[in-house]
């Protein structure tokens, strides 16, 4: 690694030092760290196998909840078996390019967020037109939507990466001070300008956030609209049934991105707080995800017990 002035030129390694302030415990932060990781693989890879060999889950909400599952086992498993390395072994060096590698847990990120929006049209037609929501809600929509979702992510976070590589060849320290290669973290060691990566990430954030957390009530503004203008009371309730899960998923997805937020603009908080908040926001929804649909979905609530009955009596 050559160095000019004492920073580093475009290192070829890095240092993540964990959660600062937090050095002394990490270890025991890692053991709920561990289990929430084990339950979001485990939960989600039991979704998608369900998905696969149950027929009477080849809907659209299924196809969105599997797509779900497998960016969150995704995201999980980009973050946690290095971060697990840094608390329990002290593996805290990091290839440079498994630096801008890591990263790639924005845009698993970003798809979880469309995939969410996506969810919420499929209610909103469901709910508020469903004598056309098959035709519209086709396989091929189906396949327009899971790419466009993918390629919306890869297109807007891809800048993020080049920016870091062609634009920032300094660096006043090789030592990261998080438990993950997080974009902000990273730019923040460059000695060159960073106001473009930083402001770009920035846009990179609001955009998807912003315009789909839009839809995503404007949707259910319309569906409340229609659920209570229904004359029954049962169908009112067997409406709003079929979206507790997805309201209670999209509710922890972004108000944990707002708290994420502090990250950038809380000047005054600890900076092991901004870290674990930085942590909960990629380990908290695919720990949670599969165990909200796997209780508020019928279907697979009932495979499951049938899986757990079988295994018994065997």
């Amino acid at each position: 690694m050559l160095t000019v002035n004492g920073s580093a030129f475009m290192p070829s390694v890095l240092t993540l030092i964990g959660i600062p302030g937090l050095e002394l415990v990490q270890c025991w932060v890692g053991i709920p760290f561990s289990v929430m990781y084990l339950i979001a693989v485990i939960g989600n890879t039991l979704i998608l196998a369900i998905r696969k060999y149950e027929n009477s889950l080849d809907k659209p909400m299924y196809f969105f909840l599997a797509m779900l599952g497998s960016t969150d086992i995704a995201l999980s498993t980009c973050i946690l078996p290095k971060m697990l390395g840094i608390f329990w072994f002290h593996l805290s060096e990091i290839y440079f390019a498994a630096c801008l590698l890591q990263m790639l847990s924005h845009s698993f990120q970003a798809i979880e967020s469309g995939v969410l929006l996506a969810m919420a049209l499929d209610r909103y037609v469901a709910i508020c037109d469903p004598l056309r929501h098959a035709t519209i809600f086709s396989q091929q929509f189906l396949t327009y939507i899971g790419v466009g979702v993918t390629l919306r992510a890869a297109i807007l976070v891809a800048p993020c990466l080049e920016f870091i590589k062609c634009r920032l060849k300094l660096y006043r320290t090789t030592i990261i001070s998080h438990s993950y290669c997080e974009h902000t973290a990273l730019v923040k060691l460059a000695v060159e300008d960073i106001r473009v990566n930083k402001i770009y990430g920035l846009f990179v954030a609001f955009t998807i956030l912003g315009f789909d957390i839009i839809f995503i009530t404007l949707s259910y503004v319309q569906i409340f609209i229609t659920v209570f203008q229904l004359p029954q009371k049962e169908a009112r309730l067997k409406a709003l049934n079929t979206c507790i899960a997805h309201i209670c998923v999209f509710l922890q997805f972004y108000l944990l991105s707002f708290f994420f937020f502090t990250h950038r603009f809380g000047a005054h908080i600890p900076p092991y707080v901004h870290i674990l908040l930085s942590n909960l926001y990629l380990l908290v929804p695919p720990f949670l995800n599969p165990v909200v649909y796997g209780v508020k979905t019928k279907q697979i609530c009932d495979h499951v017990l049938r899986m757990l009955v079988f295994k018994t009596t065997s």
